[in-house]
């Protein structure tokens, strides 16, 4: 894989520079998702400079779910503070959604430079530093050489362009690309898009995160697998707007007031919406279509 530049506006060009960076063959296993914690950490990679494209015009779906222009307020001083009790087996309890997150639109702090023009793709191997501050070891199920550090324009609920970052699977960094370019064609509003920090797995919960990611090497919610996770083959879509449900156990615990999927607000993926369109159409399928429980949040290559 070489390090790749993507420019839309609304088309792409495609720029290429050198470097050389592996391919992943290893096999998935099963996973379900679980939200990380909200961090103000900032990156030090930079964003690799852009190219711009002439626009062209894409006609997209019709949605309810991307309304956020004039909506977005700061986040509460106390998110990502306040500590959840839990059970005998360790697992957060849920609880009621604040009145504050129960139509939750927040301003994104920027910690990539936003995109001057268009929606801006990056595509390269995982630079040293990046890697340090993932959850990424010698013990995970992948080498580093087969993922990808992703760097992709998305919108906010500020209405306003920012610059997010994923470390996926490289088999898929194109596809991947290309599903968030969609995203950010149609205005799909995105609270953060970051790497996950090893020190989140072990943090307190509070469950109240709203991180889009798609590598943490873990193991399945309540299982002993290796998560899809810990490959990069799947990525969770704004984990609070889209909580995970399973008897009664919920991801993000805060998100409870988002079981309820006729309520439709900004950030939501829903039935047969652009979104799980998107994702369809590279082959990953989505949570909210499980049996055994819903993972509105969780899009995968294994469709589990």
């Amino acid at each position: 894989m070489a390090t790749r530049v993507r420019v839309l506006t609304i088309g792409v060009v495609l720029a290429v520079v050198s470097a050389a960076c592996g391919t992943s063959g290893d096999t998935a296993t099963t996973t379900t998702a679980d939200a990380a914690a909200t961090t103000t950490a900032a990156p030090t990679t930079t964003a690799a400079p852009t190219t711009t494209a002439a626009p062209t015009t894409t006609a997209v779906p019709a949605t309810t779910t991307t309304e956020s222009a004039g909506a977005a307020v700061d986040p509460p001083a106390w998110l990502g503070t306040r500590v959840l009790d839990v059970d005998d087996a360790g697992n957060a309890l849920p609880v009621p959604t604040p009145p504050e997150l129960q139509d939750r639109r927040f301003r994104t702090v920027d910690l990539l430079p936003p995109p001057s023009d268009g929606v801006v793709a990056t595509i390269g191997p995982v630079p040293a530093d990046v890697l340090a501050r993932s959850t990424w070891h010698a013990g995970c199920p992948i080498a580093a050489e087969e993922l990808a550090y992703l760097t992709v324009s998305f919108w906010g609920f500020d209405d306003l362009p920012h610059t997010g970052e994923l470390v996926v699977n490289a088999e898929f960094a194109d596809e991947i690309a290309g599903v968030f370019e969609q995203l950010f064609e149609t205005r799909f509003p995105i609270e953060e898009m970051r790497v996950v920090a090893a020190e989140e797995l072990d943090a307190p919960p509070t469950g109240d995160g709203n991180n889009t990611t798609s590598f943490v090497c873990r193991q399945t919610t309540g299982g002993t697998s290796w998560s899809q996770h810990a490959y990069g083959l799947a990525i969770d879509l704004n984990p609070f707007h889209n909580p995970y449900d399973r008897d009664g156990r919920v991801l993000p615990e805060l998100a409870t007031a988002y079981l309820d999927r006729n309520d439709v607000r900004p950030g939501m993926v829903l039935d047969d919406d652009f979104a799980v369109a998107a994702f369809a159409a590279i082959g990953w399928g989505w949570g909210g279509d499980f049996r055994s429980l819903v993972d509105y949040m969780h899009f995968s290559a294994n469709d589990r």
